[in-house]
Formats: structure tokens, sequence, C-alpha cells
């Protein structure tokens, strides 16, 4: 893995920066292979609390972790803690997937052996209109039914997650209700 550490409103210093790096690898234990991908971390100070942000984008899956502490180290703590279980759930959910479908043992391995090749490109513009659009993002969509974009969804912690549907090919959304139960959008067939 290649560290990409920043630090807003704080120096980041050596000792800061090892540590990141040393309890950050310690993920790599849950790949056969050790992952070929970037690791970005956001280190910040905001109103005497401190903040980390981790995001590691990865073929088919892209952990993403942020915690909040009064103590930088315990706040590195704990968002290695929740990546650790965004990894066990999401292999969890593969294991039980490649077990119903006969797919092979191996099959996170292969989901994990190269580094997500498109990054998310963001643009900012505005609009003539009275709709201001203050942020654009693109991304490459990646073939899967709809429970695994729940899960992506989740893991994400966002409310809704574009796809494109493994089985139809249309570009599909899930969302999360009000009620907490999940919702599916698709296409109209014309």
């Amino acid at each position: 893995m290649k560290f990409n550490i920043r630090g807003e409103n704080l120096e980041v210093t050596e000792s800061i920066s090892s540590y990141v790096e040393k309890k950050i690898s310690k993920l790599e234990r849950y790949f056969e292979k050790p992952p070929t991908s970037d690791v970005y971390v956001n280190l910040g100070v905001y109103n005497d609390e401190q903040v980390i942000e981790v995001t590691i984008p990865m073929t088919n899956l892209l952990l993403r972790a942020e915690e909040r502490h009064s103590d930088l180290y315990a706040a590195i703590d704990l968002v290695v803690d929740k990546l650790e279980r965004q990894i066990r759930k999401y292999k969890t959910k593969v294991n039980r997937k490649s077990r119903q479908n006969g797919a092979p043992k191996h099959v996170f391995a292969e989901l994990e052996q190269e580094a997500l090749e498109s990054q998310l490109n963001q643009e900012e513009m505005g609009e003539d209109s009275g709709v201001e659009i203050v942020r654009t993002k693109r991304f490459n969509l990646k073939p899967m039914d709809s429970e695994e974009a729940v899960l992506q969804m989740d893991m994400l912690g966002h409310a809704f997650y574009v796809f494109t549907n493994a089985v139809t090919g249309d570009t599909n959304v899930v969302y999360r209700r009000r009620d907490g139960r999940y919702g599916l959008i698709e296409p109209n067939e014309a």
C-alpha cells in the first residue's frame, strides 16, 4: 500500500505518519496478496477535536471510514477498527455468495488484485440558471447485484448508491428509505 497522508490545521510529524502507516498496514492480513492500492489519509483538527478520514479505493471495493476523538492516536485506532469491520462484513458477504453460486473460494482475493483504475474526478461548476451545481463526481459503474450495491452504500455511509445491474446492464440506484428499509430504482423498458 502507498500512503498519501495530509494534515489540515495540523502538522503531520514523522511519528504520526509512521503510526498511521503501521496501524493501517495491519489490514493487509485480510488479503491473500497485499493490496496495491493507494491509501488516502486526511488528518485534521476542528474545534479541539481530532478528525481522521481514510479512503482505500480497490477494484470493486471502496473502503472509507471517518472518526473524531479528542486524542489523535485514539481516533486512528478507532478508524482502523471501522475499516476492519467493513472488510470482514464484505468478505463474509462475498464468501456467502460464492458458496451459493459455486464460485471458487478465492473470489475476494481476485477482486483485490489491482487498485481501482479510475479515480473519482471532482469538478466544480456553476450554472447560469437559478440552480447551482457546486460539485460533480464521475466514476465507473461496476456491474453488481442490488444486494452488493446496498452493502457498498452502507460501507460508504451514503443514503443512495448508483450502480450497473449485472443482470440487465441498466443503471440502477439503491437508496435507504425513512423506515430503514431499502428501495431500488430501475429504468422503464421503452
